[in-house]
């Protein structure tokens, strides 16, 4: 699959594009903004340790660095090969990580997964898209477990939609209670549990309740 299928979703040329014009094309790098989003997401994880993790939309790899300490398996997918080639330099010899390319919606690697990781991918997709990539979050996260959001939320034109409406539509959707939830100007992460069972707060889960 070579472009995102729904109308209104962002090509892959796009991002070809945004990688052959800029080594680092949304500042990831040495940016401490960034640094701490990354540093936010990694603490607002619910569990220490985790099992198998997928991470769509991986880039060069800067969060994946970060997951792949804290799970015993984890995925890292993208559809830009540029991107990929950059994160399997910077998790080369790490066994337990596999990078590869997919085509989300329609491409997603086999589940269950312990979590999924949706970090400033969904507001490239046009509707139909976007409710594709949920149903395969629900598809392969295992009952009880993660889901992590997080998105900018300011004006970007150039975006089916803003990281606002992710978040407020991620809200509505059946399968899925939250356990955090954390807004700033530029940004909103969410984590969710897929039910059943019940969610569990971090503090049931380190046994202090």
């Amino acid at each position: 699959m070579d472009d995102l299928t729904g109308a209104g979703s962002l090509p892959v040329e796009h991002f070809d594009r945004l990688w052959a014009d800029e080594d680092d094309p949304w500042g990831l790098e040495g940016s401490w903004y960034e640094d701490r989003k990354r540093s936010l997401v990694m603490a607002a994880l619910p569990d220490e340790r985790l099992g198998r993790a997928w991470e769509p939309g991986c880039a060069g790899g800067a969060l994946s660095v970060l997951l792949a300490p804290r799970c015993d398996e984890l995925v890292c997918t993208d559809l830009a090969e540029t991107g990929l080639e950059r994160a399997r330099r910077r998790l080369a010899g790490e066994d337990h990580v596999r990078v590869e390319r997919a085509a989300v919606p329609g491409e997603y690697p086999a589940g269950p997964f312990d979590l999924v990781v949706v970090s400033e991918l969904a507001y490239y997709f046009g509707d139909a898209d976007r409710a594709a990539l949920w149903a395969a979050v629900l598809d392969v996260l295992a009952p009880g477990g993660t889901l992590l959001a997080v998105h900018w939320v300011r004006e970007a034109p150039e975006y089916p939609v803003t990281g606002d409406v992710v978040h407020d539509e991620l809200a509505g959707i059946a399968g899925l209670e939250r356990l955090v939830e954390h807004r700033e100007g530029d940004f909103r992460l969410d984590v969710y549990s897929r039910v059943p069972p019940a969610a569990r707060s971090v503090a049931f889960r380190v046994g202090l309740r």
